[in-house]
This record gives structure tokens, sequence and C-alpha cells, in this order.
């Protein structure tokens, strides 16, 4: 959670802020090294992609190969105007793979894929930006 300090009032002892850092104007939560630590993020290649007409929201299905240890994942994601599906065939981006699956509709997700929004609000994915082996974790 990220709240805006010029709208808050922060105390020392306010114990609704134990816990949390200021940086740059944000106020944001800390999380110990274990909990970094816990988070699988791995890098995959995406194999398949198509449009999730079914969505909500613009969005498309993703099948993404994790290599041999984790295997192939799917992932719903919100990257239509950025991304046509033609262009994310064989481009390696990093996802989280120990999120419980999560249906969206008819599909059943199973990995969060990651990305950044640019300065309109649309996502940009994050990706290696060298070749580094499928499922190789973040660290």
């Amino acid at each position: 959670m990220v709240f805006l300090c010029r709208e808050i009032s922060i105390q020392p002892d306010n114990k609704y802020f134990l816990g949390m850092i200021f940086f740059k104007g944000f106020l944001m939560k800390t999380i110990a090294w274990q909990d970094f630590e816990n988070v699988e993020l791995r890098v995959g290649e995406i194999v398949r992609a198509e449009r999730f007409k079914e969505a909500r929201k613009p969005a498309y299905k993703l099948w993404i190969n994790f290599g041999s240890e984790i295997g192939e994942r799917k992932s719903s994601a919100q990257i239509t105007v950025q991304y046509s599906p033609e262009e994310l065939i064989g481009r390696r981006i990093v996802a989280v793979v120990n999120f419980p699956k999560k249906q969206i509709g008819p599909f059943m997700s199973e990995c969060l894929v990651t990305g950044f929004p640019d300065e309109n609000g649309n996502i940009v994915l994050c990706v290696p930006d060298k070749n580094v082996p499928l499922g190789a974790k973040l660290c």
C-alpha cells in the first residue's frame, strides 16, 4: 500500500505507520528480506498469445514456457496497447510463478506477468535485457 505523504500527517509514534519508510514523497511499507526471497520471479518465454475476448478489460491470454523445472504456465495480461499477439511470441518476460491460480472469466491464470506503467498508465513488460536461461530466478 502506498500513500501520498502530502495528504497525511506522520508522527513517529503513530501505530498506523510502523514498518513504513518515507521515500521521495511516498510512504511505503517495508518488507523483510525473507518476504522478497519467497517471491518466485522467473524468466519465461511467451510461446502463444491470443486475444482474451471474454475479458472485461482488453487483455491477452498468454502461454509461457519457464523451462523444464517449472514448465508451461498460462496468464492473462492487460498489455494490448503496447503489444500485438504476434510480437509477443518468443519474447522473454519476468513473472511471479508461485501465486495461487486465479480464475479470470473462463480462463485460469497460473502466473503473474510483471510490467511497469508508462506515462499514460499502459503496461510495458518487465524483461531481461540479456539472454538468460528459462526459469532463471530474479536475485
